[in-house]
């Protein structure tokens, strides 16, 4: 079953990430969480315009703020950022070593907000932290399928328990591919358009093999047959051959399976005896690469197929 996990992160893992200097540290501090993905400069509160303020983000106050502070005098100044911090931000983060304030002190104990520096400049470290957050803070589920990395293409293999997911992961590995996860894959939404997939520590680098036990893939195939996370770009979904049924022969028709809002290439491959799925899979990663530089096979071959039959008319 599918579940949607609703995240936080410790603000101590910030710091760490980032290399921040604690400059003022609350009692409490191993327990503030960040939960917002976003960062904000502080401008406008301190300015005094506090609509749409959201307490959730990490504050940046970098030269452009830093100067403002410094045209107040020291009753000004403080009366600002007292009032800010009134608000109870997730912490204040000062760039490019300025100094601090005697006032940013006296307000920051006051309402217990932690203030943090670094030398980086403030553009790049906002965006460095957005996007470290995005990942971080990315709304997930699991699934259980087997994720592998074909030819750059990320796959994930869907389908019933004893279809063949983890043998035709194994066959791809010996083949030169790489695993991503078995049994378990953490999907997180780290975009408007991408789909990021991992395995849960405690099985990661594994695989089930029924009759053998559990394989230790990167001991057994090397470094080189295992990878931490994977871009989801297709499914393929296993199912066991249906005698009568009609399978898609041409390719023309598009499947997608909706993962968060996200629109996700699907083909669904039947299994029966004799058949190489780990070949298959390969061809489907290269047919998939094809599609998304511009050229699509089965639309190319119906082109020609219409126009044959046209001639002959």
């Amino acid at each position: 079953m599918d579940f949607e996990e609703f995240n936080s992160i410790p603000l101590q893992e910030v710091i760490d990430h980032f290399k921040l200097e604690i400059i003022c540290q609350p009692e409490n501090l191993s327990e503030r969480v960040i939960t917002s993905r976003d960062v904000t400069r502080p401008g406008l509160p301190l300015a005094g315009f506090y609509e749409h303020m959201d307490t959730s983000r990490i504050g940046i106050i970098g030269n452009a703020e830093y100067q403002y502070l410094s045209s107040k005098d020291s009753a000004a100044r403080y009366e600002s950022l007292s009032t800010y911090f009134a608000y109870h931000p997730a912490a204040i983060i000062f760039t490019s070593n300025n100094e601090i304030f005697d006032e940013v002190i006296q307000a920051a104990k006051e309402y217990d907000i932690p203030v943090l520096r670094t030398g980086e400049r403030t553009s790049p470290l906002s965006a460095s932290i957005v996007s470290w957050l995005n990942v971080k803070l990315a709304p997930r589920i699991t699934r259980h399928g087997v994720l592998v990395e074909v030819y750059g293409e990320g796959i994930l293999i869907l389908g019933d328990s004893g279809v063949g997911k983890s043998e035709t992961a194994i066959e791809l590995v010996k083949r030169g591919h790489r695993l991503i996860a078995d049994d378990a894959v953490e999907i997180k939404r780290v975009s408007a358009t991408t789909l990021v997939g991992t395995a849960p520590e405690i099985i990661r680098h594994y695989v089930e093999l029924r009759g053998i036990g559990i394989v230790d893939v990167r001991r057994i195939f090397g470094m080189g047959a295992v990878k931490e996370t994977e871009k989801i770009d297709m499914i393929i979904n296993l199912e066991p051959w249906v005698q009568g049924k009609m399978y898609d022969r041409l390719g023309l028709d598009q499947e997608t399976t909706d993962i968060m809002g996200i629109q996700v290439p699907t083909t669904t491959i039947p299994v029966k005896p004799g058949r190489n799925l780990a070949i298959i899979m390969e061809i489907a990663a290269m047919n998939n690469r094809q599609k998304k530089m511009g050229y699509n096979t089965a639309e190319e071959f119906n082109k020609r197929l219409m126009s044959q039959m046209g001639i002959e008319e």
